[in-house]
């Protein structure tokens, strides 16, 4: 009995050694062992023998046929504006062959538009090993088989149980030293030690889904008194930029998981949360109040106000650009080979969310911290908005689109359909025709 206790002492305490060397102390002092790069770069080679295990599965039509649908689309559509399709064949009538172009437009949104498919996963050209598929690839031979089976003991069996672990340890972490570091005083030491608690605690985060980050272009990062805007794909915005730098929060009081961490987080520094209730206007008047202050720590907003797939950037609510200051546009780009980070709050709670995060391959994205940007003279709020959301997009590789994502949950507003019927308007009495009978 008492060999048998020594050697389990002795196991325990290479566990907890190993668990202290290349975690907790490369967490605390931000340095990286290279274990996440080495993981990864196994990770690729092994996609990349599946899809050519697929390939040879497959016939080649059919593998085109898919890449191709799923690269551009049910429907290809042509980009041309209302202006252009009904005004290059006629102007200054009504003519009834222009209904066929309302009738056009609205089976291709019924089909499938541009809105609703930026709230769901975003497709994969080949197939990443997970269940996120309806095809039988696991089934094309079976070296495919075996190679998918042991990614999902390893996923399951080896990968879950550790995350879980160190998911428990990073939360109790947060939330007992965020307690002990809030009984401080007001000054340096309780400010230095609160960075450091979130930081380390958002780079254990990161560890738990065997993250890899690549941050471009530290030199720009947000400068205290400003404000970081960054597009918006899943609550991990938060926990990587958490990882490079501090920042006050500016969102919606959560419940669960999510608010006993902004709770744990409110006891060391400023955050500016609200609820969904509150007014606008109160909303504007803390974020200017805490912008003014230098000495605070950059507010970080997400402008979209949900979660978007990371495919595109949704409107930016005017609101974060009405309050002054400098700008410090980010854009976040997934790589959604390794696991989905999107997270569709409309299907999935955040319980299930984090168990599909947890069961993926890995997390890996990339951070781009872009130039300081300032509003200019006798520009509005609205203009400055999609110049900052249009150069995230441009550096993350995403599509800009006009539309709001409170789509997600609510129906399309009057405005935007009568911004429709005045552009006809437009065209059919650009001559002044309307009424004297000038229909074709």
């Amino acid at each position: 009995i008492q060999g048998y206790s020594l050697a389990e002492g002795k196991t325990l305490l290479i566990w907890m050694t190993s668990f202290v060397v290349l975690i907790l102390l490369p967490s605390m002092f931000r340095v990286s062992l290279g274990i996440s790069h080495v993981y990864v770069k196994i990770v690729i080679k092994t996609l990349e023998w599946a899809t050519l295990q697929i390939e040879k599965g497959i016939k080649m039509q059919k593998a085109l046929a898919l890449e191709n649908l799923i690269a551009n689309g049910i429907i290809q559509r042509e980009e041309t504006s209302m202006e252009k399709e009904i005004a290059g064949q006629h102007r200054g009538y009504f003519n009834l062959a222009d209904i066929m172009y309302f009738a056009k437009k609205g089976c291709e949104a019924v089909a499938e538009d541009e809105v609703t498919q930026r709230f769901t996963s975003e497709e994969l050209l080949s197939w990443n090993l997970l269940s996120r598929t309806n095809a039988n690839f696991h089934l094309v031979s079976w070296q495919l088989t075996a190679v998918w089976f042991i990614g999902i003991l390893i996923r399951y069996c080896l990968l879950l149980p550790f995350r879980i672990f160190l998911s428990f340890f990073s939360i109790l972490l947060l939330v007992s030293a965020t307690t002990v570091v809030g009984q401080f005083p007001n000054g340096r030491v309780k400010h230095w030690l609160s960075n450091q608690v979130q930081m380390t605690c958002a780079a254990l985060g990161i560890r738990c889904l065997s993250g890899l980050v690549q941050f471009h272009n530290r030199e720009n990062r947000p400068q205290k008194g400003g404000i970081c805007v960054a597009n918006h794909t899943s609550p991990l915005d938060v926990l990587i930029l958490a990882s490079d730098g501090c920042y006050s929060l500016v969102g919606q009081v959560h419940g669960g998981l999510l608010g006993l961490i902004q709770k744990s987080c409110m006891q060391t520094s400023q955050h500016v949360l609200f609820e969904r209730s509150e007014m606008k206007d109160r909303h504007l008047v803390r974020k200017r109040e805490h912008i003014a202050d230098k000495a605070k720590l950059p507010i970080l907003i997400f402008p979209e106000g949900t979660c978007i797939n990371n495919t595109s950037v949704m409107m930016f609510k005017k609101g974060s650009f009405e309050v002054g200051g400098t700008i410090h546009p980010v854009a976040i780009k997934y790589d959604p080979r390794f696991g989905d980070a999107f997270w569709n709050s409309t299907k999935y709670s955040m319980m299930t969310y984090s168990f599909n995060v947890l069961t993926s391959w890995a997390i890996v994205c990339n951070v781009w911290y872009l130039p300081p940007m300032v509003k200019e003279e006798e520009e509005d709020a609205v203009h400055f908005a999609n110049r900052v959301k249009a150069v995230i997009a441009a550096q993350g590789g995403m599509s800009v689109l006009p539309w709001d994502g409170g789509l997600k949950r609510k129906k399309v507003k009057e405005s935007f359909k009568e911004e429709q019927q005045k552009k006809y308007c437009q065209l059919v009495t650009e001559n002044g025709f309307v009424g004297n009978g000038n229909v074709h």
